[in-house]
């Protein structure tokens, strides 16, 4: 059975777009507009506008069976084309309904009518109704997963919009085609596309389409992660929507900018756009949700008295609320609202029964519309409550209600929700093994999903941390549990300095004996897959397909390597070890989450100072003894040389190379070689020594202003390319003027070089719009990264076998900004990234590389040949500072 298109989480995107529940104008086709009919045909007409404007509420189940009839009807009186239209409709509406099935049938029936040609009319008329049909069949297919087939469909309504002339539904169709672009990673098409329309858009004369159309670009872009083009298109919209005078339309491009501000963090415009959407609002559908989104706001910013004002207000505006899909939806979120106000604040907020009587006010009003994914919504939502208050009985019995509706209509991204939801209540009633098997299954039904898994709401990063995160580090906490309970922990505070560190070194670690390797290997294959999720987030599709297990490398192809998977979680540091034809081993140190995240920030920040190398060996030595000193006997006894490293959440902000032994007076580096991989698999390793060497240099070296940004001169650029030269005798070079995007494409197009060295400006951020590298006139994104490497989209990998990039940095103050250096390795399609986390502007960077790659020259493998190198400059510098910033991500060998 089809999946349904996945949404992170119901409650928060409700308000995302103008109408609640609802996405953007830009993603769904409109109700398509009938054709004039004949007289005898009025009652039946009658009954197609009733289920519009049924439609148009958010009536989905009432408007089902009033176009059921009025199709029945068409067919009778033999009107093919009105009945083909009618059954458009109904597939529009079974969509909504997530009756997938039906509105399969029942688009596959108009297009029946339609092509057959019978009493549908004249080729005119029937060609802009089969356009029309087939922009919803591509919409549906692009929901269950389809994407290239959306893509085919979607093309096919575009020829037929061109030759009839319509810009209108060509334009929309020409967006709506995008989304499927994006969901295959073809961003530079996506983006094209969407430059083009905009040109469309802007070239037309005012009208409120124009507005309109602008509004759904614009939040589109917000979708895709471009921000700040969307920002700009829709203050176009808003611009356009005042000069035609349309309060709406002005209405729904505040509420639309009020959103993209708040994506971008601009929190006080983002109160503003609300404000003023909500004043300037002649209908509810606008004004009620820009109310929530300000309510939102005031309550992330503290503003506990004005959002209980503002609660008044929402309250009263609610009540008057027709049923409806909208109204159910914007009485959960407004009960959301209030939890959190009454969770956070100490002023006299509505009782827990007022709340609860809003979502049971959403169950009475969904089962009413017979509308079973409101309805497993809201009776989630209100077990949700029940186990906020400790009312675990009830609270599991609404939740098994919910999960059984959003099952038996195959709504996996609402089911998931709740068998997360209720693994948590077996936790807190400590059936331990229940709450395991039920988190099992949140997390396999995320990993069907993830195909679907893509953001739509604005805050993607907020979204995707408190809604998809959660299930798979919860879960990993079950599983790493000592059956024999916890450690006791003594608090740090109340011990002087030098016992506290040898308790956190030491006393509080448990071998956790009594683990199972069936639990190791699950809690590590969830790690696994949470890292390949955030991936997927940071890029706002699924399309990272690594295609080698790493077991079996470290088994057969590499016996002197080991794999640490460290596991950051609230009240410890798990870390999971695999040797060679073994089986996995497991430690812990029991420490507070936030303890560990200091250390990772105070090293991250003394490591960016040449002075502070004394500070550095303290920080590290902490981060040594919880990763490496409990396995460093067992590693030394197994022979192993090199440790790749699978790293969590801060830890990757930081070079493993600098962890400091402090009995043995060495660094990491000196002792083994070093990598990291996003994740337990690798794309087909392959040793480089197999492959001769061949490479394509460029950088930039002098001092570049680019798009708003200035980025210093890099002097020993030119030195660092000439002696790549010297030690790679095939290579070609792209320096300063010479090094553009399309340059470095011809080239890369030209010649099938395995290694593709760029040494200049670059910047890794857990913002995808925020991931660069500086070409000499432009800034090319992370998402266009792939385009670029990528020879062709029938050979994705295309031989490139390591990608250098030198001189680039992890944003400062951004604490998941090596995200976005895991998002390049991995997106860029290649076996191996060299990367920076922070730019030398030494000899020290010419050094290195020129070192990597007379090593690499020698036959050594890719982890040693940079080992090697970076002890070349160790030898010379001892300052951390100027040896530890190089990584290797991907295959090591």
């Amino acid at each position: 059975m089809a999946k349904p298109p996945a949404v992170y989480s119901a409650m928060q995107n409700l308000t995302e777009q103008g109408e609640l529940g609802k996405q953007a104008s830009s993603e769904s086709p409109t109700f398509s507009s009938l054709l004039p009919l004949k007289s005898d045909s009025s009652q039946t007409q009658s009954l197609v506008e009733q289920g519009k404007k049924l439609y148009d509420r958010g009536q989905f189940t009432e408007a089902v069976k009033l176009l059921q009839q009025a199709a029945a009807a068409f067919k009778t009186s033999r009107d093919g084309l009105q009945e083909a239209m009618t059954l458009s409709n109904l597939s529009l509406a079974d969509q909504q309904l997530g009756l997938w099935a039906e509105a399969e049938e029942a688009i596959a029936q108009s297009l029946k009518l339609l092509e057959s040609g019978e009493n549908t009319g004249t080729s005119g008329e029937r060609s802009q109704i089969i356009a029309q049909a087939l922009d919803v069949q591509g919409q549906l297919q692009l929901a269950q997963g389809q994407a290239e087939t959306a893509l085919t469909t979607w093309q096919k309504a575009a020829d037929i919009y061109q030759q009839i002339g319509d810009k209108v539904r060509l334009t929309r169709n020409r967006i709506n085609s995008t989304q499927a672009f994006q969901a295959l990673g073809l961003y530079l098409q996506a983006n094209k596309i969407l430059n083009e329309v905009q040109q469309t858009l802007t070239s037309l004369p005012d009208s409120l389409i124009v507005a309109t159309g602008l509004g759904s670009l614009g939040n589109v872009r917000r979708v895709v992660g471009d921000l700040n083009v969307s920002r700009l298109i829709l203050q176009k919209s808003l611009a356009v929507a005042k000069r035609v005078q349309s309060p709406k339309a002005i209405a729904e491009a505040q509420l639309s900018l009020g959103n993209t501000a708040r994506a971008q963090q601009d929190t006080q415009a983002a109160l503003q756009y609300y404000q003023e959407a909500a004043a300037v609002s002649v209908s509810s559908i606008t004004r009620i949700p820009a109310h929530l989104n300000l309510l939102s706001l005031l309550l992330e910013k503290k503003q506990d008295r004005d959002a209980l004002a503002l609660s008044s207000q929402i309250q009263s505006e609610i009540s008057n609320l027709p049923p409806s899909r909208t109204s159910v939806y914007t009485r959960i979120k407004f009960a959301q609202n209030l939890t959190q106000l009454k969770e956070k604040s100490s002023i006299d907020t509505p009782s827990w029964l007022n709340i609860a009587q809003q979502l049971s006010t959403a169950i009475e009003q969904a089962q009413s519309l017979q509308d079973r994914r409101a309805e497993s919504y809201a009776m989630g939502s209100l077990g949700e409550l029940y186990e906020k208050t400790k009312q675990f009985s009830d609270a599991q019995q609404l939740t098994d209600k919910a999960l059984f509706i959003a099952q038996s209509i195959n709504a996996s991204d609402i089911a998931y929700q709740w068998q997360w939801q209720l693994g948590r209540i077996l936790k807190k009633e400590g059936d331990i093994k229940g709450a395991i098997a039920s988190y099992n299954v949140a997390y396999k039904t995320l990993q069907s999903l993830r195909g679907d898994l893509v953001a739509i709401n604005p805050d993607v990063q907020f979204s995707f941390r408190e809604n998809i995160e959660p299930v798979y580090r919860e879960l990993v906490e079950l599983l790493l549990r000592s059956p024999q309970g916890s450690s006791a922990s003594v608090p740090f505070e109340k011990l002087d300095q030098q016992d506290a560190s040898l308790l956190k070194a030491n006393a509080l670690r448990s071998p956790e004996q009594g683990i199972n390797q069936d639990n190791l290997k699950l809690a590590r294959d969830v790690i696994e897959s949470l890292q390949l999720a955030e991936l997927d987030n940071f890029f706002r599709s699924a399309c990272l397909n690594p295609t080698q297990a790493l077991d079996p490398v470290v088994d057969k192809k590499d016996q002197r390597a080991a794999v640490i998977y460290p596991i950051i979680l609230p009240d410890r540091l798990d870390v999971i070890l695999k040797l060679p034809n073994q089986d996995l081993r497991h430690y812990k140190t029991v420490i507070a989450q936030s303890d560990v995240e200091n250390t990772i920030a105070k090293l991250r920040k003394n490591l960016l100072n040449v002075t502070a190398t004394a500070r550095v060996k303290q920080q590290s030595q902490q981060i040594y003894d919880w990763l490496i000193r409990p396995a460093q006997t067992e590693l030394v006894n197994s022979g192993i040389k090199t440790l790749v490293f699978v790293l969590d959440g801060e830890l990757r902000n930081i070079p493993m190379a600098v962890l400091y032994d402090k009995q043995q007076e060495k660094y990491l580096l000196e002792k083994y070689a070093i990598a990291l991989t996003p994740g337990l698999q690798l794309l087909d390793p392959k040793p480089l020594r197999q492959i001769q060497l061949n490479a394509l240099t460029a950088g930039v070296s002098e001092k570049r202003p680019v798009e708003g940004k200035e980025f210093p001169q890099l002097e020993n650029v030119p030195r660092e390319l000439k002696e790549i030269k010297s030690e790679v005798s095939k290579s070609e070079e792209l320096l300063n003027q010479q090094f553009t995007q399309t340059n470095l494409q011809n080239k890369l197009q030209t010649v099938p070089f395995s290694v593709v060295h760029l040494a200049t400006h670059g910047e890794f951020s857990s913002d995808a719009d925020k991931t660069f590298i500086l070409t000499w006139d432009k800034l090319v994104k992370v998402k266009e990264f792939d385009n670029l490497l990528r020879v062709s989209d029938k050979n994705r990998f295309s031989g490139i076998e390591l990608l250098v990039l030198s001189a680039c940095q992890t944003a400062e103050g951004d604490k998941r900004a090596a995200l976005g250096l895991a998002g390049i390795a991995m997106r860029a399609g290649v076996r191996s990234t060299l990367a920076t986390l922070w730019s030398i502007d030494d000899r020290s960077t010419a050094d290195v590389m020129s070192e990597f790659y007379r090593q690499l020259k020698a036959g050594v493998n890719k982890a040693q040949a940079l080992q090697r190198a970076q002890l070349g400059v160790f030898a010379k510098e001892k300052a951390p500072y100027f040896w530890a910033p190089y990584v290797l991500v991907g295959n090591w060998l």
